[in-house]
């Protein structure tokens, strides 16, 4: 019988069978520096089932008819979550001062805009979007969709309950905190005329059936979240962008990352802020072709 602190042990080669499992799931990729990491994270599940060891866990991954939700909630220990408002801020700047500008213009028609934030975490990006698109008088009258997906429940929750505490506010500065947010116990919230526009939901980004529910969107961000992926995981998810992104529209992913060796379905645009991928235009698809 295993204790109720007990670490079990995780031999290399149940590792990684329990390393594939998750990377076909979800396509975090944990390498082989990773296995303590795993068996300290995961041990708790074992003995939560009442299981010997990895092995019988390995098994229940596999075979078992709930292994599905038994994925699902390990990635809420097994997920990195690390985020903070207005990060990476001239990419934020390339989105506000000439990605918006151009999106007014190509969209002036049905004024919508429809934004995606992959990876979202805690809420922090998807919020900050909303601050800086609220900023432009110009959308004002504008259908404005904001979508936050993560594969972790838990920072979900924070997310739709928008209450932060001062780390998240490192390089938010102070205009945005007293126009947006509300002094409350526990934190700062942030105000409901951003709030209304942003929805929250569980997401899985190789599963490409769910993701067509989004519909298509302008401009995905999805910063400093396949950097834990392996190649393969990388190029399916990347596939999925391009699907969801309407032609012309902007991927944006975190400064350490990039397509080379990935796809060369999107076109590297340079900004005076910064670069960004962009969607071809259809007429210039079929050039290429």
């Amino acid at each position: 019988m295993l204790e109720k602190d007990e670490i079990v042990p995780l031999s290399e080669d149940v590792f990684r069978l329990i390393r594939d499992i998750i990377r076909d799931y979800c396509g975090l990729f944990f390498d082989d520096s990773s296995r303590y990491l795993l068996e300290k994270r995961l041990s708790r599940r074992v003995r939560s089932h009442h299981l010997d060891d990895f092995r019988d866990y390995y098994r229940f991954l596999r075979y078992d008819r709930n292994s599905s939700q038994e994925l699902s909630e390990i990635m809420d220990i097994l997920t990195v979550n690390e985020t903070y408002f207005f990060r990476e801020q001239n990419q934020l700047k390339a989105f506000s001062q000439e990605i918006l500008e151009e999106l007014k213009h190509t969209n002036a028609a049905r004024k919508t805009l429809r934004i995606w934030s992959a990876g979202c975490s805690t809420g922090e990006e998807p919020y900050t979007v909303g601050m800086l698109i609220n900023e432009k008088t110009e959308f004002r009258d504008w259908d404005i969709e904001i979508y936050g997906s993560d594969i972790n429940q838990r920072v979900l929750q924070t997310a739709r309950r928008g209450v932060y505490r001062k780390n998240s506010f490192r390089t938010t500065e102070p205009y945005f905190l007293s126009r947006y947010f509300v002094e409350e116990e526990g934190g700062s919230r942030i105000a409901d005329a951003i709030k209304k526009n942003v929805n929250f939901s569980y997401l899985n980004l190789l599963d490409p059936f769910k993701m067509k529910f989004l519909g298509k969107m302008d401009v995905i961000f999805c910063r400093n979240v396949l950097i834990y992926f392996d190649t393969v995981s990388r190029k399916k998810v990347i596939e999925n962008f391009h699907d969801r992104l309407n032609d012309g529209g902007y991927l944006l992913l975190g400064h350490a990352e990039s397509l080379i060796n990935i796809s060369t379905a999107f076109n590297l645009k340079h900004f005076k802020n910064d670069m960004v991928y962009q969607k071809p235009l259809r007429a210039e698809m079929n050039f290429r072709v």
